[in-house]
């Protein structure tokens, strides 16, 4: 392309470092992160501007002509400046722009090639990014910069080949109202990926109409036991290959992420396949794919060898031996 990226120094994100341990009692673990919530979807694919919402350059929202004075005329794009990677704890780490406005990307585009499907009215609700201004900023590698040529013969921003535009009904630097409009408008990555948080780490309790208090991880998920498993000395699962694609293992935890969860036995240790698995009670546990929301509890009782967790590691209406 005929853009002369610019790149900035990039930040190096700090990685916690996981001691796995082997012999039931002794802790392990990894720092949570934010859990991914994401906002309400807007009904249709373009959202409503609302009432204020100005059409022509100038001072206000202008579709297609930015924020303030002297935006680009029309639907044209508008000058994109230094770009940047900004952290946010419900839609994860976020492109902005050199004001600091969320950048989206639309699923009726594509990147292989990368094409541009919204015009008009569309680009209206949705500004362009122009692409001859845009400099790779902490965060963003130049080489996933590039452009697209807009049908009216401007040329749009790509991130990872994705056109990037802003969202007029966000006023402010950090507004992320466009997050979900339509389940088609998401705020990009510095990949061109769809932004997403990472799924939060940790252990806690909720109380279930039928099985009392149980353990689930970060995201709500139930907690299960096997009880073909094996606790001492050492922690050993008998869940293994196809077994695992059923039976997820769950990561390791700090023992500071866990509220509710029973201290003594919290550890992890490694599996043969050279994975790190947490334990309760220094027992290995795992999460159902066939619970598909917070809440589901279908693996309890599954071939009378699974069961859901309690506080103290022992499994919820298991058969007494």
């Amino acid at each position: 392309m005929k853009t002369s990226w610019r790149s900035a120094s990039l930040v190096a994100g700090a990685a916690a470092v996981l001691a796995l341990t082997t012999a039931c009692g002794q802790d392990g673990g990894a720092a949570g992160t934010s859990q991914n919530v994401g906002a309400t979807a807007a009904p249709g694919d373009v959202g409503d501007l609302g009432t204020g919402t100005g059409t022509s350059a100038g001072a206000g929202t202008g579709a297609g002509a930015g924020t303030g004075a002297g935006g680009a005329p029309g639907n044209a794009p508008e000058p994109a400046g230094k770009l940047s990677v900004s952290p946010n704890a419900e839609i994860g780490a976020l492109v902005t722009d050199g004001a600091g406005r969320t950048l989206y990307r639309f699923d009726a585009d594509t990147a292989k090639p990368p094409k541009t499907t919204c015009e008009n009215d569309c680009a209206t609700a949705w500004p362009p990014v122009a692409a001859n201004d845009a400099i790779a900023g902490e965060g963003i590698d130049e080489d996933q910069l590039g452009e697209v040529t807009r049908p009216d013969g401007t040329k749009q921003l790509t991130i990872g080949g994705w056109p990037a535009y802003r969202y007029a009904k966000d006023t402010a630097a950090g507004d992320v109202k466009g997050q979900g409009v339509g389940k088609k408008w998401y705020a990009l990555a510095a990949d061109g990926k769809k932004a997403k948080a990472e799924p939060a780490a940790g252990l806690s309790t909720r109380e279930d109409p039928k099985l009392g208090e149980i353990v689930v991880d970060g995201n709500g998920m139930t907690v299960y036991r096997f009880l073909k498993d094996e606790a001492w000395p050492k922690p050993v699962s008998a869940c293994t290959g196809a077994c695992l694609e059923k039976w997820p293992v769950v990561a390791p935890v700090r023992a500071n992420d866990t509220e509710g969860v029973e201290k003594k036995g919290l550890m992890s240790f490694t599996r043969p396949d050279g994975a790190a698995q947490q334990t309760v009670d220094c027992w290995p546990i795992y999460t159902f794919a066939g619970d598909k929301k917070p809440g589901d509890t279908n693996g309890q009782g599954v071939g009378g060898t699974w069961y859901a967790v309690k506080p103290d590691g022992k499994p919820v209406g298991a058969p007494k031996k």
